[in-house]
C-alpha cells in the first residue's frame, strides 16, 4: 500500500544538509509517505563540473557523503530516524558512469571505456560531457561496484536502491546485484527503464511508468484521447512478471528541471491525473515539493529552494494516499485488484473498476477542460458513497448517465 517520496536534499531546504530536511519528516508521516528515495548523497565530482554545483549523477566517491548535505554520521542519524517512524529508505545508484575525479579513473583506467586512442568516453549517444562511462566487461570494476552498494546495506541499513539508467548496464550484472545485497537483507529494488521486463524476472520489483506519464501529457495538451490510456493498462496485466509494477508519477526530478513544471504540462489536467496514478495499479511517487504546488522549475546544477510557503496539494495528496492505503483493492502488485475498464460513450472519460476480496470501488475521470455528462455501461449496480465528500452514489446496472465537471473526477467507495 505503500506510496514512494522522491527527496531533493539539495533544494529542499535553505541550508540544504540532511539535518535541515529531518525536520520535515513529521509533516511527510503525517501525509502517509512510507517509501523515500534520496537523490545521490555522494560527493560530486568537481572536474568537467556542470554549473557551480554540479550534477548529483556525477559521483566522485561511491561509499562517501557530499560534504554539502552533512557527515556519514548524520545521514546515518537520518536513516536510524526515518526508521524510527516506519519510513523504508531508498539510496539513488548511478552504476552507468562516475564523475571525471572519481578515483577510479587514476587508479583503474581500464574500467572505464575507452575510444581507440585510449581515451576514457562519455556514455554512448549522449551529451553528458561531466560524467565517464564505466566498462562492464571488467570484472574488477563489477565487484568494487556490488561492494560500494553493500556498503550502504550494511553500515547504514538502508532499504533498497533507485537504479539510474538501469538500462545502460548489463542484466546479468543487476542480477549478481541482487544476490549479493539480499544476503543481507531483503531489498526494493527501483529500475529507471521502461523497456526491458526481462530486468523485473529477478533484479527490480519495479521500474519507470513512462509510458503513462507521456501519455497524460498529451492528454493535457489535446494530442491524445483519454481512452488512448486503456491499452497501457490492459498490455500491464500480462507484461509485467507476477509481483512486479510500474511507478506512476507527474512529476520527477528529471521532469521538473528539464521538460516543465506540472502546471506547465498539466494544468488543471493534473488533478485527474494524480487520481488516475493513486487508483489504477502501479505504485504512486511524489516528488519534493509537489505537494506545494512547485511552481517553477528547479536549477539541476544550482541552490535554487523549494518554496514551502503554500501546501496547496499537500491536502489531496493526503487523502489519496490515505484512501489508497485504506482500500486493499488498490493495492501495489498482486495484493492489490485487477483494472477492469467500462464502456463510456466520450473518448475523453475514463471509467473503471478495481476489485480485491469484496473491496470495491468505482473510478470516473474527465480529461476534458468541458464539463461531460456521457453515458457509463455498469456490469453491476453500484452503491456507494465519494471517497472525498462523502456523499452518496447509485448507478442502475445498464446504461447509465455520469455528469463529470471540467478535469472532475469521482472515486465511489462501493458498499
Amino acid at each position: 500500500d505503500a506510496t514512494m517520496y522522491e527527496v531533493n536534499v539539495r533544494q529542499y531546504t535553505e541550508e540544504g544538509t540532511f539535518k535541515a530536511f529531518e525536520q520535515h519528516l513529521p509533516r511527510l508521516k503525517e501525509m502517509g509517505i512510507k517509501i523515500l528515495w534520496f537523490m545521490p548523497i555522494y560527493p560530486i565530482s568537481e572536474k568537467k563540473r556542470n554549473g557551480t554545483l554540479g550534477s548529483y549523477y556525477a559521483i566522485a566517491d561511491y561509499t562517501g557523503v557530499n560534504p554539502e548535505f552533512g557527515t556519514k554520521e548524520d545521514f546515518r542519524a537520518l536513516v536510524e530516524k526515518c526508521h524510527e517512524m516506519g519510513f523504508k529508505v531508498m539510496l539513488d545508484w548511478v552504476a552507468n558512469h562516475t564523475g571525471w575525479d572519481n578515483k577510479w579513473i587514476t587508479e583503474h583506467p581500464d574500467w572505464y571505456t575507452q575510444d581507440a586512442k585510449g581515451n576514457i568516453v562519455i556514455p554512448p549517444t549522449t551529451n553528458w560531457s561531466d560524467v565517464a562511462d564505466l566498462n562492464y566487461k571488467n570484472e574488477d570494476m563489477r565487484k568494487a561496484m556490488i561492494d560500494a552498494m553493500a556498503t550502504w546495506v550494511k553500515d547504514f541499513d538502508i532499504d533498497g536502491f533507485r537504479c539510474d539508467y538501469a538500462s545502460g548496464v548489463p542484466l546479468d550484472f543487476w542480477n549478481k546485484a541482487r544476490e549479493q545485497l539480499e544476503a543481507i537483507k531483503p531489498l526494493f529494488m527501483l529500475a529507471e527503464d521502461d523497456k526491458s521486463m526481462a530486468f523485473l524476472t529477478y533484479s527490480f520489483n519495479s521500474n519507470y511508468g513512462w509510458s503513462l506519464y507521456h501519455s497524460l501529457n498529451n492528454i493535457a495538451k489535446g494530442t491524445a484521447k483519454a481512452s488512448s490510456l486503456l491499452s497501457y493498462f490492459n498490455v500491464n496485466k500480462s507484461k509485467y512478471p507476477t509481483g512486479t509494477y510500474p511507478l506512476h508519477f507527474i512529476d520527477n526530478h528529471d521532469e521538473n528541471s528539464w521538460n516543465g513544471t506540472v502546471e506547465e504540462r498539466l494544468g488543471q489536467a493534473q488533478y485527474p491525473s494524480l487520481a488516475l496514478v493513486f487508483t489504477a495499479p502501479g505504485m504512486p511517487l511524489i516528488y519534493s515539493g509537489q505537494e506545494a504546488d512547485l511552481n517553477k522549475r528547479l536549477q539541476f546544477f544550482e541552490k535554487d529552494q523549494i518554496d514551502w510557503s503554500n501546501l496547496k496539494n499537500e491536502a489531496f495528496i493526503k487523502s489519496l494516499i490515505a484512501l489508497k492505503k485504506d482500500h486493499p483493492a488498490l493495492w501495489n502488485g498482486q495484493a492489490g485488484g485487477d483494472i477492469t475498464f467500462l464502456e463510456t460513450s466520450d473518448e475523453q472519460v475514463l471509467a473503471f473498476e478495481r476489485i480485491k476480496d469484496g473491496d470495491k470501488l468505482l473510478v470516473l475521470l474527465n480529461f476534458s477542460k468541458d464539463e461531460k455528462t456521457v453515458t457509463v455501461k455498469f456490469a453491476n449496480k453500484v452503491e456507494g458513497t465519494t471517497f472525498d465528500t462523502q456523499a452518496s452514489v447509485s448507478y442502475a446496472q445498464g446504461d447509465q448517465s455520469v455528469t463529470l465537471k471540467p478535469w472532475g473526477y469521482q472515486i465511489v467507495v462501493e458498499k
